[in-house]
């Protein structure tokens, strides 16, 4: 006979949320291999010694790794998914007859710890993995990636009328709603005794330079830069006015951001330093101030940096080579013109400070360009005119100049670790130690666009995806193993689609 389920629930008794948790369940695992019991210390001076009380610190944390773990956008679709899922609840700690934080909430405590309370809980994931033997510190990897701002492309307007709209709207001038912390980190004072004129230079070098760290990523856009301006100069997106127009490598434009790492060179990839910057600063701009901080803050002097022809600049190669370092980079091709001869065809001649052409044209010293930092060297326009190369040198009339920079022992010193077995293995490393992250992060973890606006929500929204995904070398290394698979197990996974089970990709160990 034909049976029928009548629909009839009736209320639990002497049953608790905890029985009906599985015991294998990951977020069991989660909450014995990790106590978030220092996020209260992080956050304690956000708040008021008296008061209605708040959302627990805790426990707003622990809804941040859930939305990291489980691909989720929202708060809101956070709140939705929690409402029906048994492990959820438990884990954050809310009974089946107990409201869940309303979305509203968890928007308004992001706004009131800011930035630096983000970065703060970041850092302490990366104290416990170098704790735990996870962080190497010989070796150091940079690279960028992009990444789709949450704007549309037609909320371009001019900047002046956008910045107009919004002085109109706060015209406090101080620290605005979104970020109370005015969108810089309070600074560290020094553990070393310095005196005080130290102190009065140290500030005033301090004052005169841009600290892209301490700036949380944006450009300083007062600088002149002898009247060439970005696009994002004049131009700006009304639903995100940090985000800056970038052209995608599959093409097109779109407003963007970019967000940079710092890999360490050990087997666990652990990620050492964020940092999210318009999408208009180029990779090296900020790339000496990350890697200083990751320096300073971890501890580590690695014995050299690896990144591609982007760091390659003649200020980034001195920097690093003065601390002793090791800068296996890529030398940039600024300034090369296709089609024709470039510095390996001129042999410099030291003594004499002239350079020989491959038809044995000299060329001599004509003067520096300061503003450069390079010394030009010319050959004399007969002999180019008659040399049968000419065609392949230069297409002046007025002879091959050559430039110098007052820098090139420096670059001579990397161009000579071009031809050792240590530069191409750090070279064929970074693209399996960094690029990967940025993939994963891309593939399961929504950082293909970014679901909050502006530039400091963006940074937590980006310290947040790598603090998880530090987590997860962490947790595999206290035992956590490979997370439950998200679409069945893998046997039937593996069934579905007609393949051995060792070839399955599982993205919780990527």
């Amino acid at each position: 006979m034909m049976g029928t389920k009548a629909r009839s629930f009736a209320p639990l008794c002497n049953r608790s949320l905890g029985e009906l948790v599985p015991a294998d369940n990951f977020y069991r695992s989660l909450e014995v291999k990790l106590d978030l019991g220092f996020v209260r210390d992080l956050v304690r001076k956000t708040y008021k010694a008296g008061g209605r009380p708040s959302i627990d610190p805790r426990v707003f944390f622990k809804i941040q790794l859930v939305m990291f773990f489980e691909g989720l956008r929202s708060e809101r679709e956070l709140v939705r998914v929690a409402a029906d899922r048994l492990s959820v609840r438990w884990y954050l700690g809310y009974d089946l007859d107990e409201e869940l934080p309303d979305h509203s909430s968890l928007t308004r405590i992001r706004q009131r710890y800011g930035l630096a309370a983000f970065r703060r809980f970041f850092e302490m994931i990366v104290e416990q993995c170098r704790a735990a033997g996870l962080v190497w510190g010989k070796e150091l990897y940079f690279d960028a990636t992009q990444v789709d701002a949450n704007a549309a492309l037609d909320s371009n307007r001019p900047r002046f009328a956008v910045e107009a709209h919004l002085t109109a709207l706060f015209t406090d001038g101080g620290a605005d709603e979104d970020n109370p912390e005015g969108g810089a980190s309070p600074p560290i004072e020094l553990t070393v005794p310095i005196t005080e004129v130290e102190r009065e230079q140290l500030a005033h070098a301090n004052e005169e330079r841009h600290d892209w760290l301490a700036c949380d990523g944006a450009p300083d856009r007062t600088i002149l830069r002898g009247g060439y301006q970005r696009r994002s100069d004049f131009e700006a997106s009304t639903t995100d006015t940090d985000a800056a127009l970038m052209r995608r490598k599959q093409g097109g434009l779109h407003f963007g951001y970019h967000d940079h790492y710092a890999v360490d060179g050990g087997k666990a990839r652990i990620i050492l330093e964020v940092l999210v910057t318009p999408a208009d600063v180029m990779e090296n701009l900020p790339f000496l101030d990350l890697l200083w901080r990751t320096c300073f803050r971890w501890q580590i002097r690695p014995d050299h940096v690896t990144g591609d022809a982007t760091y390659g600049t003649v200020a980034s190669i001195v920097a690093i080579e003065d601390q002793a370092i090791r800068a296996y980079v890529p030398l940039s091709d600024v300034g090369k013109r296709p089609g024709f001869f470039g510095p390996e065809a001129f042999t410099y001649d030291a003594e004499h400070d002239v350079y020989t052409c491959q038809n044995g044209a000299v060329l001599r010293f004509r003067g520096n360009h300061y503003a450069a930092r390079v010394r030009a060297y010319q050959a004399p326009a007969s002999a180019c005119i008659a040399c049968p190369l000419k065609e392949q040198c230069t297409d002046s009339q007025k002879g091959r100049i050559f430039t110098r920079s007052f820098d090139e022992d420096y670059l001579d010193r990397v161009r000579g670790y071009h031809d050792t077995a240590d530069y191409h293995k750090a070279m064929r490393k970074r693209s399996v130690w960094v690029e990967p992250l940025f993939g994963a992060a891309k593939d399961w973890h929504g950082l293909r666009r970014f679901r909050l606006r502006g530039l400091w929500k963006v940074n937590v929204e980006a310290l947040l995806i790598a603090t998880g995904q530090n987590l997860k070398r962490l947790l595999r290394k206290r035992g956590w193993g490979r997370r439950p698979w998200p679409n069945g197990t893998p046997e039937a996974l593996a069934l579905r689609q007609q393949m051995p089970i060792s070839l399955v990709f599982c993205p919780s160990i990527v």
